[in-house]
């Protein structure tokens, strides 16, 4: 995931600090997600990667630093997963559907994202709902790109965002953290949700999907 420092003055200015930050960041996240924020404790994060005690103290003054650190480089990392798989030439529902791929393929790969961010509520609330409402953002900032190259219908805004959001989080837990034999790939899940978006799940004339009447 991608590195997330605390604050300016502890931003590392060389190579071998930013891995040590990277190293700090990722045991942390191994450790928040085996034992909880309560539970998991400074020198448990420390010995996992594998540095001193003191190098802690470098970039961050105590958990609650580094788990709102950490909560911030999960998101980043979610919206750097998503970017990464989304090419130029897609249309806007191409987008949606392969921007929820890639959030099921990273969620399967990084199973305590759900158990941090869900802690992050009580734990930090401000950071937890800064994620929510920048995933929201960056889908109403897609929606309505496709809104107005009238490949989905105009209009659309942050309830669609939140509701499109709210159906990715959900999939992510039954495909991804609860995933079991026999279960649909990952790719195979977006295509069905995608679908969805496409055509809707009415049986009327007026289905009032997100793709605009023509297509």
């Amino acid at each position: 995931m991608a590195a997330s420092a605390p604050d300016d003055r502890k931003t590392p200015r060389t190579e071998r600090g930013r891995k040590t930050l990277r190293k700090l960041l990722d045991a942390a996240a191994v450790e928040f997600g085996d034992n909880g924020f309560h539970e998991a404790s400074i020198s448990s994060i420390t010995r996992r990667a594998g540095v001193a005690l003191g190098s802690f103290y470098t970039y961050f003054d105590s958990k609650d630093e580094i788990f709102r650190a950490l909560v911030a480089d999960m998101s980043e990392a979610v919206k750097s997963a998503a970017r990464d798989a989304i090419e130029p030439e897609m249309d806007p529902l191409e987008i949606e559907r392969a921007a929820l791929e890639a959030f099921l393929l990273f969620a399967g790969d990084h199973k305590e994202i759900y158990r941090i961010i869900d802690e992050a509520e009580f734990v930090d609330p401000d950071s937890y709902r800064q994620h929510y409402e920048t995933v929201g953002e960056r889908i109403v900032e897609r929606l309505q790109k496709g809104g107005a190259t009238g490949e989905m219908r105009q209009g659309l805004g942050e309830i669609e965002a939140w509701a499109l959001m709210g159906m990715n989080v959900f999939l992510g837990l039954r495909y991804a953290i609860w995933r079991q034999a026999g279960d649909p790939s990952a790719s195979e899940v977006a295509r069905m949700a995608n679908r969805m978006l496409e055509t809707g799940i009415g049986n009327g004339a007026d289905q009032g999907t997100l793709a605009a009447p023509n297509r």
